[in-house]
C-alpha cells in the first residue's frame, strides 16, 4: 500500500519464501517501486534497512524501531555466531524471538567482517580461517557453516558467503579469483541451505571496479536463480563515479522481477541516485553511528548538534519531521524535543544519542517512502531535482558524480522543473 491507497500490480514473480510484485516504473530513469513479501510480512521497495548488528539497533527498542515503519532490518551473522552463539540461538528459536522482533530480518554472511575487522584472517577455497576476537581460538567460517548459522538465526533473507576484496585493490588476478570463488561458494551455500521454504538465499555479485568482470559475475549469478540478488564489495573507498558505473552496469543485466540489493549504502545522496540507477534495497550503519556523535540527518544536510550555535535553539531537530523526536509527545500541540535539549545532553547522557537515532532512522525510511511515492506518481525526476536543491542551495556545489550519473538516466539536475 502507498499512503493508504491500493497500488495496481504490473507484474509478479515468486519463489517458495518470497513474492516480488512490481507496481511502478519511472518513465525516465531505471527506478522501480515494488512490494517484497517475505515470511514476516510485506516490505515496500525501494527501502533502507537499519542495521541491528547484534540483534539490537543501538539506541532503539524493538517497539521504537517498529514505530518508524521499519519492516526489514539487518542482523550480523558473524557477531551472532560468536555471541550468543548457535546453541543459544537454536534453543530460543532464532533471532526473531531473541530480539522480540515480529518483522523481517536479513543476515549478512559474516564474510565481510572477517576481512574488515580481523587482521589475521586467511581466505582459502575451504573458507575463512581466523582467530576468535574473544579468546584467540582458531576458527573457520565456510560457506556451509555460514548457511548453518543463518538457518539457525532464522532470517527471512540470508546472504551467501562471498570472497570480499576492497574495490580499490590493484591486484586484478586476486579480484578475479575472489569473483570466481564467490560463484563457487554460492553453489556450496545453495547445497547447504536447509530451509528454502521459509528462508531466502541471495547471491552477491563481485568483481571490483572492472565492469567486464562484474558483468561476467552477473551472468553466472543470475543463472543460479536465487530469489534475490545483491551487488557487493562497494562502499569501500572507491570514487563515487566508479560506484555509479558498477551499479548501473549490474542493474542493466539483472532480472526485472527480482529485488536488487546494494550492500553497505546509506548516505541520502547515494540512496536516491542508486534508486535512479535501478536498485531497490540498501543498508548502512551510518545513520545510527552518526547519531551517537551528535549528528542529525535532515533534508538540508547533516547538523552537528554538539556545536555551540544550537545551545539556545529551541526549534525541533527538523521542521516538519514526523519522527517521535520531532513531532511532539501528544496530540495537544506539545513542543517535543528541541535542538537545545539534544545539544545539552550530547556529551552527558545517552538520551541524546537515542533521540537522534530515532530521528535519523525515521529520516532514512521516510526518504525511501517519498522516493517510492514519487516513482508511483511518475514524478521521480522532479523529486530528484527538489532533493538536491534542498541539500545544496547553491547548484554550483552539486556533486559532479551525482550530476553525471543522473544524466546517464536522462535526468538534468540543473533544470528548474521541481
Amino acid at each position: 500500500m502507498l499512503r493508504g491507497m491500493a497500488t495496481p500490480i504490473i507484474a509478479s514473480s515468486s519463489s517458495p519464501a518470497l513474492t516480488f510484485d512490481l507496481v511502478a516504473r519511472c518513465s525516465t530513469t531505471r527506478a522501480r517501486a515494488s512490494i517484497l513479501t517475505l515470511p514476516h510480512g510485506p516490505v515496500q521497495l525501494p527501502m533502507f534497512m537499519p542495521v541491528a548488528t547484534q540483534a539490537s539497533l543501538k539506541g532503539l527498542t524493538p517497539e521504537q524501531l517498529e514505530e518508524t515503519g521499519c519492516r526489514l532490518c539487518l542482523n550480523n551473522t558473524y557477531h551472532l555466531g560468536l555471541k550468543p552463539g548457535q546453541e543459544v540461538l537454536a534453543a530460543i528459536g532464532g533471532a526473531h524471538k531473541l530480539q522480540g522482533w515480529n518483522h523481517n530480518i536479513l543476515t549478512d554472511s559474516g564474510g565481510f567482517q572477517m576481512v574488515s575487522l580481523l587482521k589475521l584472517a586467511n581466505i582459502t577455497e575451504e573458507g575463512v580461517r581466523f582467530l576468535s576476537p574473544h579468546d584467540g581460538t582458531p576458527m573457520l567460517l565456510t560457506p556451509e557453516h555460514s548457511i548453518s548459522l543463518q538457518n539457525t538465526i532464522g532470517s527471512d533473507i540470508m546472504m551467501q558467503l562471498d570472497d570480499v576484496l576492497v574495490t580499490t585493490s590493484p591486484d586484478t588476478a586476486r579480484m578475479r579469483e575472489a569473483m570466481e570463488r564467490s560463484v563457487r561458494w554460492l553453489d556450496r551455500c545453495v547445497a547447504a541451505h536447509k530451509n528454502p521454504a521459509t528462508q531466502n538465499l541471495f547471491c552477491i555479485i563481485q568483481g571490483g571496479l572492472d565492469l567486464d568482470m562484474r558483468r561476467e559475475c552477473c551472468r553466472a549469478m543470475v543463472a543460479r536463480d536465487t530469489p534475490g540478488i545483491a551487488i557487493g564489495g562497494l562502499s569501500g573507498g572507491e570514487a563515487k563515479d566508479d560506484y555509479c558505473r558498477v551499479v548501473a552496469a549490474c542493474t542493466a543485466l539483472l532480472p526485472e522481477l527480482k529485488p536488487r540489493y546494494v550492500m553497505g549504502i546509506g548516505y541520502p545522496e547515494d540512496l536516491v541516485v542508486s534508486v535512479a540507477l535501478g536498485a531497490d534495497m540498501f543498508d548502512c550503519v551510518w545513520p545510527t553511528r552518526t547519531a551517537r556523535f551528535g549528528n542529525a540527518v535532515t533534508r538540508r544536510g547533516v547538523l552537528n548538534l554538539r556545536n555551540a550555535r544550537y545551545a539556545g535553539d529551541f526549534g525541533p531537530v527538523e521542521d516538519g519531521c514526523g519522527c517521535a523526536c520531532c513531532r511532539g509527545r501528544d496530540e495537544e500541540g506539545g513542543m517535543g524535543v528541541t535542538r537545545a535539549f539534544v545539544h545539552h545532553n550530547t556529551a552527558k547522557e545517552t538520551v541524546a544519542a537515542h533521540l537522534l537515532t530515532m530521528h535519523n532512522v525515521w529520516y532514512q525510511l521516510e526518504l525511501m517512502r517519498q522516493v517510492r511515492e514519487a516513482i508511483v506518481e511518475d514524478r521521480f525526476p522532479a523529486f530528484l531535482r527538489r532533493f538536491f536543491a534542498d541539500l545544496y542551495p547553491d547548484k554550483e556545489k552539486y556533486p559532479t558524480w551525482a550530476v553525471d550519473a543522473l544524466r546517464g538516466v536522462s535526468v538534468d539536475l540543473y533544470t528548474d522543473d521541481i
